[in-house]
């Protein structure tokens, strides 16, 4: 009964670990009233792997502040509510006058501040995941010393 209770034990724990460990750290928002609002420090970067509206009459933007200076990088895919329709990549359309919008994906390095705000009658829907850059915490602590040529003193003769 106890190898019984601890198979269970197992399978439940490899179960419940299971959506984390395939998952990663994709986060999925609805924005429809407050404003999405991410930090990417320094030595790490964000992805935007989706980022769709539907409804309302102007596109949701992706807003990137660095150094005090702002960018609009990246606008929603709107999709239509009738038949669903945003896609990664091109596909006959569904109705000839319409053809669906492709899904675009950008990566912001850090430091930043990444801001979307809410559209009037229209959800937002993100898809992102923040990575560290790897590439560069090797860069800051692998230091070349530089060498530094010094002249050999030649012998003078003397009389």
């Amino acid at each position: 009964m106890k190898t019984l209770g601890a198979r269970v034990l197992v399978a439940f724990a490899l179960v419940m670990t299971a959506p984390l460990v395939l998952a990663g750290e994709f986060h999925s928002v609805i924005i429809t009233s407050s404003p999405l609002t991410l930090t990417v420090n320094d030595d790490h970067f964000l992805r935007i792997w989706n980022f769709t509206q539907e409804g309302g009459t102007e596109r949701g933007v992706v807003m990137v502040t660095i150094n005090g200076q702002s960018a609009n990088v990246l606008t929603a895919s709107m999709i239509d509510a009738g038949t669903a329709t945003a896609i990664i990549l091109p596909t006959p359309s569904p109705t000839p006058s319409v053809p669906p919008e492709i899904i675009n994906r950008v990566v912001v390095a850090g430091p930043a501040q990444v801001t979307v705000a809410p559209v009037s009658g229209a959800t937002l829907f993100i898809t992102y995941r923040k990575e560290i850059d790897e590439a560069a915490g090797t860069r800051s602590s692998t230091v070349t010393p530089t060498p530094t040529v010094t002249p050999t003193p030649t012998p003078t003769a003397t009389p």
